[in-house]
């Protein structure tokens, strides 16, 4: 009985530390992988309970079995970017203030045009209600 007691940490031990390291990045939650395999080796056993209990993402709780892709719903996510550019977190923060102000550039050009068009309108109708 008291073997048992001592080899079940153990095997958890093992268990866990093996899952964490074979896991993909993406399905680790809460702290990144290093913390994980720290917390599991110095405190065993409430470690490795954390960690099967919080620390990984399984299918079954709604997570999927691959590797999440943002356009395959066609959902646009923050960082779904066109091809051939990187991720907007891997940009830089001035590349980041160049996307902003291009970005509101394009809103403010936008509402210039909606302006624009409605001023328009005005004018076509004020000229079919007057008198020739």
């Amino acid at each position: 009985m008291y073997i048992v007691l001592a080899v079940l940490p153990l095997v958890l031990l093992i268990a866990a530390l093996a899952d964490i390291i074979t896991r993909p990045d993406w399905q680790v939650l809460h702290l990144p992988k290093i913390v994980w395999v720290l917390l599991v080796i110095l405190i065993p056993l409430v470690g490795s309970i954390l960690w099967f209990a919080i620390g990984r993402e399984y299918a079954g709780r709604g997570g999927t079995s691959q590797a999440p892709a943002p356009h395959a719903a066609g959902v646009a996510t923050p960082d779904a970017r066109p091809a051939g550019l990187p991720p907007r977190s891997r940009l830089s923060t001035e590349q980041q203030l160049e996307e902003l102000e291009k970005e509101f550039a394009y809103y403010e050009a936008q509402e210039r045009i909606r302006q624009l068009e409605a001023e328009i309108e005005e004018r076509r109708k004020r000229s079919e209600t007057e008198p020739d």
